[in-house]
């Protein structure tokens, strides 16, 4: 039997990230703990993609500009970490001219020999029976299927998820937040960002709350809403929203 992948902390400290002018992350210091759900939200333009895509290596961060940290190891531009590390965009891109099969293909040769495959998402969601048709072939629908297969392909001990379920009908959905809601017991930390806030609701465990790349919250959902004395996530992020203005 396939051990179990072990959950990774992720520690930011000090990250800023500037791009020409614009000052998009301002002193982010926040822990996304190991084994739960953490839902990174805010207003458009708060820094959430650039902050999660900092973490992947998608976003140069440089030597002055604070620390991102996995279980404690500084990530300085060794990228062997990312091999633990499952990542779901929210717009798929393969190449059209590929098959789903290689690109499955593709993706499988970048990681270390004798990886585990987790092929669940694959036969749930149906994807065997497209994957010999090209990329360009497929629907919007089925893309975004095939790439939250790839996001959970090779067992990660971290999930970063952008915007998870755009583009899934409500079967594709359910499925999907299935594995989701199981992930932190099989051995994998979710980070996730979604303007769904029932879905956040439903999903998450941890909030990390930026505005104007400043984290101004973060603790658990249900702290969040006994702070702002909200029912519904909703309510408590728009109180947020106010009180940090």
């Amino acid at each position: 039997m396939t051990a179990s992948p072990r959950p990774i902390e992720v520690r930011i400290e000090g990250l800023r990230k500037r791009f020409g002018r614009q000052e998009v992350l301002r002193g982010v210091e926040t822990t996304i703990a190991p084994g739960r759900i953490t839902a990174i939200v805010g207003p458009n333009a708060s820094g959430k993609s650039t902050l999660i895509k900092a973490v992947i290596g998608l976003v140069k961060i440089g030597a002055t500009d604070g620390r991102i940290l996995l279980d404690g190891v500084a990530v300085n531009g060794d990228v062997h970490y990312r091999e633990r590390i499952g990542y779901m965009p929210q717009a798929a891109r393969f190449p059209d001219h590929l098959t789903a099969r290689e690109v499955l293909t593709l993706v499988r040769s970048l990681r270390s020999p004798g990886t585990p495959i987790d092929r669940e998402l694959l036969d749930r969601l149906g994807l065997e029976a497209v994957l010999d048709r090209p990329i360009r072939t497929l629907s919007g629908g089925t893309r975004q299927k095939l790439n939250a297969a790839v996001a959970f392909l090779f067992r990660p001990s971290l999930a970063i998820l952008d915007e998870p379920t755009a583009g899934l009908d409500p079967i594709s959905s359910g499925i999907f937040k299935e594995k989701l809601a199981r992930a932190p017991r099989e051995g994998t930390t979710v980070v996730l960002t979604s303007h769904i806030l029932s879905e956040i609701e439903e999903l998450a465990d941890d909030i990390v709350f930026l505005i104007d790349g400043r984290v101004i919250f973060q603790g658990s959902v249900a702290s969040l809403l006994e702070r702002t004395g909200a029912s519904r996530l909703e309510r408590a992020v728009a109180t947020v929203m106010e009180e940090g203005r």
